[in-house]
């Protein structure tokens, strides 16, 4: 009997919003909705019912890679001055410490220093998206911290090294946002800014994978790059290069971008 060829798993980087802003009222309420609509359809758009999700988030950073290895992680609240009812989310999805293991395996193996951390939960970067798009907190997923150090080959490299993954039929979501200055959060004199930074970031992704490495290795230079994520705080950047990192050769291409609180956000496949 022949063995079916496998079919890897696409990447992701998506949005996470602001706070838990799928879950309470906005202003204005439509705010988020086409986002949310885009997170609610990615699991239809998946070869295959996901094995296990492995989530990258601008929330955790730290020294050298650090991956969850409980078997049923906690919430991290990590949100202030939202409704009290956001604070009894919910979102029960078991870890997979064997998994855990294998990627600090992958990662070692390929000269990025990385060990697990049986304490940490899951921060709103992950429980916020995933809350969206697998609602029934099934499947195992883990989280993969950032390092502290930001450097972006780094970051890339730490993706290819878990390319191996997708093969196994684990999803790889960057979660963070294309645009995050706090300061330009509802000033429309920033919408000009984020377009600017989208349309290179949209060209970069969707280069060849060599022009692609090499535009994403070097994102601060591209234009209004420190404005949209300023030098220090570009920790919602980084997990789009893990996501493309772990792309391979696969081409990535933009799949969302949307209007919200006057700037472009924007979302992007890899395979």
């Amino acid at each position: 009997m022949s063995v079916p060829p496998v079919v890897p798993m696409p990447t992701y980087f998506v949005p996470h919003g602001a706070g838990p802003c799928f879950f309470m009222d906005w202003n204005p309420p439509t705010a988020w909705d086409p986002t949310e609509r885009f997170l609610r359809g990615i699991a239809g758009q998946l070869p295959i019912a996901p094995r296990a999700i492995l989530v990258v988030s601008g929330h955790w950073l730290e020294d050298d890679f650090r991956v969850t290895t409980a078997p049923a992680p906690s919430l991290i609240f990590d949100y202030f001055g939202f409704p009290p009812h956001t604070y009894a989310l919910t979102y029960p999805a078991p870890g997979d410490p064997a998994l855990a293991g294998q990627i600090i395996e992958l990662l070692d193996g390929s000269g990025l220093k990385a060990c697990g951390d049986a304490e940490r939960g899951f921060d709103h970067g992950v429980f916020v998206p995933l809350k969206v798009m697998f609602p029934e907190a099934r499947i195992p997923v883990i989280q993969l911290s950032l390092r502290t150090d930001m450097d972006p080959a780094a970051h890339l490299a730490a993706g290819r090294a878990l390319a191996p993954l997708r093969e196994q039929g684990v999803l790889i979501v960057g979660s963070g946002m294309s645009f995050h200055n706090m300061r330009g959060y509802g000033d429309r004199r920033f919408g000009p800014v984020s377009d600017r930074f989208d349309h290179w970031l949209t060209e970069a992704v969707e280069s060849a994978p060599a022009a692609r490495h090499a535009a994403l290795v070097d994102w601060a230079n591209a234009p209004s790059a420190r404005l949209c994520h300023p030098l220090g705080a570009e920790e919602h950047f980084l997990p789009l290069l893990v996501a493309a990192g772990a792309a391979a050769g696969d081409p990535g291409r933009k799949v969302f971008s949307d209007r919200v609180m006057e700037t472009t956000l924007s979302a992007f496949r890899f395979g």
